[in-house]
């Protein structure tokens, strides 16, 4: 039998992921703009419903559910009477801040039928990016699920801009999913699934029923522009995935619209697209590191270094770097790339650029000599490191 990427594992054991969904204790159910909103003919309040109805569903067979909703940008344009979506950050903002009021009140009255309880969180990459914040945000949600109330997360549109956006809200989720340490993130889309072609354009296309994560052949079949009212694709929800993969959940991608979809993958039913993780779980500082989107700065590596971090699992040294660009503080997030300009790992820098610039090419043992000081031997601690 033809073996999926990952040494002696093949098709027919990885079926056998399918049982993950059953057994699954806490679930991110993410719902993307075109759904919600009928492919921009405002928010569609009957499918709403079908979908809170299908989640109580998944509740009462005891899952924990936190629900990522797009849409409100989306909602915002029906309500002010715009037929494409604004170029001008600040109309976006404007948008979202219109768009979120109906959102959260449909999503509210939804629930309550059910005498559910909902909270809206509303996230930044800032939000996440800082240990502190992220651990307010981890601890908020956690103490909802305890309190048996549903999240509703959304990026914060209203005051969010280009380099603090998460760009997506499949990898909002995904991101979410590793904050709660949730066994799987199941993405509802307006496709069935990913196909091994596009279908728009191949009749014979075929769809993935089920790949690992981290397959570098996913990415050719996601090739492809997003709707007009999202910023998502195949691409996005392919990335998603690697991201929650280092929690070590699984991922779905499958059609919003089929029938009961919810009930039915928790029943084990092979739908949509299952992408599942290659590696073990992350250390939770660890996926907190991953999970940050930006960098500050860069740091080109020698061949001695980009092995001794890739292979070997080795703090970065200053000795083993060539070059500093950026302008980043100590603690902040940079990347590491080989010679060739291919990035290798991303982790906290221990300096800043410019005492990284004066103790670049150097020996550990000459820093207190070149800064006046010595803060760590290590550029960047393994422990601070992940590889990318």
């Amino acid at each position: 039998m033809e073996s999926l990427k990952g040494e002696g594992v093949g098709i027919g054991e990885l079926s056998e992921q399918r049982k993950r969904l059953v057994g699954a204790r806490r679930l991110i159910v993410k719902i993307g703009s075109a759904l919600l909103t009928n492919d921009g003919r405002g928010l569609d309040l009957g499918a709403m419903g079908g979908w809170v109805d299908q989640l109580v569903a998944l509740r009462s067979a005891g899952a924990e559910i936190v629900l990522v909703s797009s849409g409100s940008v989306a909602e915002g344009m029906k309500r002010l009477g715009w037929s494409r979506r604004p170029a001008h950050l600040h109309e976006l903002q404007a948008a979202a801040a219109v768009g979120q009021m109906g959102l959260v009140q449909a999503w509210e009255w939804q629930f309550q039928r059910h005498g559910v309880h909902t909270a809206q969180i509303l996230l930044t990459h800032d939000d996440l990016s800082d240990r502190k914040r992220y651990l307010n945000a981890r601890s908020t949600l956690r103490t909802l699920l305890d309190l048996n109330v549903v999240p509703i997360v959304n990026e914060n549109d209203t005051v969010v801009t280009d380099e603090i956006r998460f760009g997506d809200n499949d990898t909002l989720g995904a991101l979410v999913a590793n904050l709660v340490e949730a066994d799987g993130l199941v993405i509802l889309t307006d496709q069935l699934g990913l196909f091994d072609r596009d279908p728009r354009q191949h009749a014979d296309a075929q769809l993935v029923s089920e790949r690992f994560a981290s397959d570098a052949a996913l990415d050719a079949m996601a090739a492809g522009g997003s709707g007009a009212l999202g910023r998502g694709g195949m691409s996005t929800k392919i990335r998603a995935a690697r991201f929650a993969e280092r929690s070590g959940a699984f991922t779905v991608i499958v059609g919003g619209r089929i029938d009961n979809v919810l009930p039915r993958l928790r029943q084990g039913e092979a739908l949509g697209t299952l992408l599942v993780p290659e590696q073990g779980r992350q250390a939770a500082r660890k996926q907190w590191i991953a999970g940050h989107l930006n960098t500050r700065g860069t740091l080109v590596l020698d061949a001695g270094a980009v092995l001794g971090v890739t292979v070997r699992g080795k703090s970065l040294l200053p000795v083993g770097v060539r070059s500093v660009t950026g302008d980043f503080r100590r603690g902040e997030m940079v990347s590491c790339v080989d010679e060739q300009g291919a990035e290798v790992a991303r982790g906290l820098a221990n300096y800043d650029a410019g005492e990284a610039r004066r103790i670049l090419g150097r020996p550990s043992a000459e820093i207190a000599g070149l800064l006046g000081y010595l803060a760590e031997e290590e550029l960047i601690h393994r422990d601070n490191l992940v590889l990318t």
